[in-house]
């Protein structure tokens, strides 16, 4: 493998704040914790305490090379009640965010990441359209304080996750299982979206900044059918495909409405993002109305298959659907010992660079190891290793060939037989 990273190409990590901070235990997924369903029965009240190691973490960050940083807000912190903000700590995720860009790292920033104040949730969370209000109050407040800061904003993170895993599967907070329910989110949401987006541009124009993007974090898959060859298997990739994904990404970027997103009035014909935000981490495999993994192929910790080509392919959809600039906001890989993720970058670098498509940014997730939601703190994605006993932080070797790829604008010959000439398992290309 030899290749040279895009021209202005900026290669960075991604957190959210519910996943790193810890402090915080009056919203949904701490509600979630306390009454059992998460795996390893860890506490997302603790976390990794970035809130309290941020500066030690963002020492790793220049350390490390990191071009830019995406990170997020936890609005149950700013927002502990309805309508009463907090600015003790607003005004500290000022300092952090300051302290970010003084480094010269860049601040794309999530408003929403799957968490909810707890007031907001008792009141139904998305699922109520009434609540968009109390969204768009918390976006405002959000880019007054500190919009001369940040220019660049994701408004929600992966809503067709949000509202598949808690209204429709129920694995999530709220624990919901009816298609309906989760049809009156996705539709709620996109709504959310398009108000917010007009939203933050006029605010940020008024404050005197011109210069604003604002974007989704849209959660993309490849849906294949097992057999190509079967018609039948086709039409339920398509299906399952639209349904997860296409109808949303089309209502949040386009404005137009298609089943099953439902009817609103702020869902509108018109362009709605300014950027493509591209969360991409697996292919799945399809031979009924579900998806599933295929066979003999290498998989992560988790079990989900890994497909690099994958990532360009969505990303030519949305681009298709809308030509705006893509920023890859989330890829990474659940590789518990580090065995395997350094080659998961290059390989899905390398498809992004020999892509014609107007590629800007790459986010790995995570920098660090997070909570990751039910998985707890068993699932570990980060660039940097957490010590969950003691709070300490090591670079993982996956770490410092970012940091060396970052540094040499690509991947050599030899940096890629240093770092990535491993098997996906240790007994072969297949599944372990």
């Amino acid at each position: 493998m030899n290749f040279q990273l895009k021209e202005g190409m900026l290669l960075g990590a991604a957190t959210a704040a519910t996943q790193i901070e810890g402090g915080a235990a009056n919203n949904n997924w701490y509600n979630w914790y306390r009454h059992g369903y998460i795996k390893d029965g860890s506490d997302p009240s603790a976390a990794v305490d970035h809130y309290g190691k941020w500066e030690e973490d963002l020492a790793l960050m220049k350390e490390m090379g990191l071009q830019c940083y995406r990170m997020g807000l936890e609005w149950s912190r700013v927002e502990p009640q309805d309508g009463v903000f907090d600015e003790k700590a607003i005004a500290r995720y000022r300092r952090e965010i300051q302290a970010i860009q003084d480094a010269g790292i860049p601040v794309l920033l999530t408003l929403h990441h799957f968490s909810n104040p707890l007031w907001l949730e008792e009141r139904g969370g998305f699922a109520q359209h009434d609540n968009i209000t109390y969204f768009l109050r918390y976006v405002r407040k959000m880019v007054e304080s500190l919009g001369d800061l940040v220019s660049e904003y994701i408004t929600i993170n992966e809503p067709n996750v949000y509202a598949f895993n808690g209204y429709m599967e129920g694995a999530w907070p709220p624990g919901r299982k009816s298609f309906l329910d989760m049809a009156r989110v996705m539709t709620n949401m996109a709504a959310a979206h398009i108000e917010a987006y007009g939203l933050i541009r006029k605010t940020r124009l008024q404050m005197g900044y011109p210069n604003t993007r604002v974007g989704v974090a849209n959660h993309l898959r490849v849906f294949a059918p097992k057999d190509p060859q079967n018609p039948l298997q086709r039409f339920w990739a398509e299906r399952v495909e639209e349904l997860f994904q296409g109808s949303l990404t089309r209502a949040m970027c386009t404005g137009r409405a298609v089943f099953p997103i439902g009817k609103h009035p702020s869902i509108v014909p018109g362009r709605f993002c300014d950027f493509h935000g591209v969360n991409y981490y697996t292919r799945s495999t399809v031979s009924g109305p579900a998806d599933g993994v295929a066979s003999n192929c290498p998989v992560n910790d988790l079990g989900w298959e890994i497909y690099p080509e994958g990532i360009t392919q969505v990303c030519q959809k949305l681009y298709k659907l809308l030509p705006r600039p893509i920023y890859i906001t989330e890829n990474g890989a659940c590789d518990n010992s580090d065995y395997f993720r350094a080659r998961y970058i290059a390989e899905h670098l390398q498809a992004l660079c020999a892509s014609p498509l107007p590629i800007e940014r790459y986010y790995h997730w995570c920098f660090c190891d997070n909570w990751e939601w039910t998985e707890g703190v068993s699932a570990r994605f980060g660039l940097v290793h957490v010590n969950h006993e003691t709070g300490a932080r090591t670079v993982k070797r996956s770490g410092e060939f970012y940091r060396r790829l970052i540094a040499e604008g690509g991947v050599s010959e030899a940096l890629y037989e240093e770092y990535c000439a491993v098997p996906y398992d240790k007994n072969g290309e297949g599944r372990a």
